[in-house]
């Protein structure tokens, strides 16, 4: 659910910006506020809460677009601007070595565990598939916009850069967890 959460502003900006692109702006902004209020009431570290930050400053800058230039061109392409800014978090904390997945697996896992090179490793491999999804929807969407494709092909390119990020944060942690395990098993001699 760690991951999922970060992500609960960029939905309620999407439903709301059906009607709306400044609402939407707003709506995001303000769930974001309010779920890093409670997650910072709760004691959760800045480190763990890259991702809403980051979406606070997105919808911060796109709801002030929005409202100063309401008949903007960029009301047409936030959906391109949105992953291309999501994809940016995602490949920016990786260029300075803080994958924000980071954050969120240290609040899944064992202190013990952080300092692990391969716990960093993981991390990392998570927040690239996250980032190439990001990136697969932003051009996808930006393809379809461009040759006037039909909603069907942009609705696909979103669940497949959703859904293989998503499904790799749940199985790949475990699947290196095993192979470490393996390369640690002791390996004893079979009588002859």
């Amino acid at each position: 659910m760690g991951y999922l959460r970060g992500f609960i502003p960029w939905i309620v900006a999407g439903v709301v910006s059906s009607f709306d692109w400044r609402w939407g702006a707003m709506a995001g902004l303000v769930t974001g506020l309010l779920l890093l209020l409670q997650d910072r009431r709760r004691g959760v570290d800045l480190d763990a809460l890259i991702l809403e930050i980051s979406s606070i400053t997105y919808f911060a800058v796109i709801g002030a677009v929005s409202v100063s230039a309401p008949d903007s061109a960029l009301a047409d392409h936030t959906d391109v601007i949105s992953f291309g800014w999501l994809a940016a978090t995602a490949w920016g904390t990786l260029a300075i070595r803080r994958p924000f997945t980071l954050g969120i697996a240290k609040r899944q896992t064992p202190r013990e565990y952080w300092d692990m090179p391969e716990f960093i490793q993981v991390n990392n491999h998570i927040t690239i598939a996250w980032g190439t999804g990001f990136t697969f929807i932003g051009v996808s969407q930006a393809v379809c916009g461009a040759v006037d494709a039909p909603a069907w092909v942009g609705i696909a390119a979103h669940v497949a850069g959703l859904v293989a990020p998503a499904v790799f944060t749940k199985v790949y942690p475990a699947r290196a967890q095993a192979r470490l395990l393996a390369q640690a098993a002791p390996v004893t001699a079979v009588p002859r």
